[in-house]
């Protein structure tokens, strides 16, 4: 007998003795309760039915005829409750077989497909009993409801495992792949060796380092809670020290760059060079999505005890399908973008567990493509 029909049973044979034990102790009840209630409640029916007080007498308990009538009286009632539990057993035996094939088969079902997902079969999911719809659901449709749910996370969770081993093996092995054909040629003596060749080399060699860094920051952000230096800053100050520093990069790209800080913006606690990686990925993510004579702007309001800063660009924008996605780890709107024009997928998820770590949130909005994005973020005022 497998573990299947084991908690069936188990779980059948519950339900039925917990209706059998709430049958007998109402018997129970009732018999003692009649013991306490028939002596005097006799007595009342039997001399309201009697109007003589030769009858009544003969019929009182302690005479014959009353004795026999009494005796009589407690075996019918005895032999009534007998009948009466056996009824209710058979009863009982009906409807815990009904409620338990009820509860057990959802019961069942889900133990099934929980034993497929162990396995890794990830796609099991389960029937939801009642009308979702309607939004009427039992503790049953709930469970089952919930459990599809986590089935559903734990999939993408394992194609999002699968893709990650993916990315990573191509992100690695093609600056590898470069830097092993370059040294082959120059000892082959088919490539110069030229400070160009050379510099080929190391510019893979710094790519293949940045694909190591963002995979190690990433295990630190997620695997503990990120470390802050949490001080007093002009969020202000700090926003146009970032835009300077990226200035250069939108002139080439012939991109416009605006900042829209309001003088009275109060100070803020914040780590200064982790909200400064913050800004630089956001900004540079836009930047890079945003086509040339786009324009990008930055702003920054007070909303409460928090700051709101706002990163907007006219460029690609996100499809609402990806907006839910967009800080996940790995995660890419075009999956055939490589790493050189796309970066490795981890900016906006350390940046989320960043700001988080602030106890501010993020988000992005986009009206669809081709009408840009905006990325935005809290932190909290001094």
């Amino acid at each position: 007998m497998n573990l299947i029909s084991q908690i069936r049973q188990r779980l059948g044979a519950k339900l039925f003795f917990s209706y059998l034990i709430i049958i007998l102790t109402s018997l129970v009840v009732l018999a003692v309760s009649a013991e306490f209630v028939i002596p005097s409640a006799f007595d009342n029916h039997m001399s309201a039915m009697m109007n003589t007080d030769g009858m009544m007498g003969m019929t009182m308990p302690g005479t014959d005829m009353g004795d026999d009538l009494y005796t009589n009286f407690r075996s019918a009632m005895g032999e009534a409750l007998v009948r009466a539990g056996v009824a209710a057993f058979a009863v009982a035996v009906v409807v815990s077989i009904f409620i338990s094939r009820r509860v057990v088969s959802p019961v069942r079902e889900m133990t099934k497909a929980s034993h497929y997902i162990a396995e890794g079969h990830y796609e099991q999911r389960v029937r939801v009993p009642g009308d979702i719809d309607s939004g009427h659901l039992d503790e049953l449709s709930l469970l089952a409801l919930n459990f599809n749910q986590m089935a559903e996370k734990l999939y993408q969770t394992e194609n999002m495992r699968r893709q990650l081993i993916g990315d990573v093996s191509h992100e690695l092995l093609t600056p590898l792949t470069t830097i092993k054909g370059s040294m082959e040629g120059l000892l082959d003596g088919v490539l110069p060796a030229t400070p160009e060749t050379f510099l080929d080399i190391y510019h893979e060699a710094d790519r293949l380092q940045r694909i190591v860094s963002d995979l190690q920051e990433l295990s630190k952000v997620e695997s503990d809670p990120v470390s802050l230096e949490i001080k007093v800053h002009d969020i202000a100050y700090l926003i146009e020290s970032i835009a300077e520093r990226l200035r250069q990069q939108f002139q080439e790209k012939k991109v416009t760059l605006n900042l829209e800080l309001p003088s009275s913006l109060p100070s803020t606690l914040v780590d200064e060079d982790r909200i400064a990686q913050v800004l630089i990925n956001i900004i540079g993510n836009a930047l890079q999505y945003t086509p040339e004579n786009g324009n990008v702007a930055v702003r920054a309001r007070q909303t409460g005890k928090f700051v709101e800063v706002s990163v907007i660009d006219d460029g690609i924008g996100i499809e609402a399908e990806h907006l839910n996605n967009i800080f996940t780890r790995f995660y890419r709107v075009d999956r055939s973008r490589s790493r050189s024009r796309g970066g490795s997928g981890v900016g906006l998820t350390i940046a989320r567990k960043i700001v988080e770590g602030h106890g501010g949130k993020i988000w992005v909005e986009s009206a669809g493509l081709d009408k840009g994005s905006t990325f935005s973020f809290t932190v909290p005022i001094a």
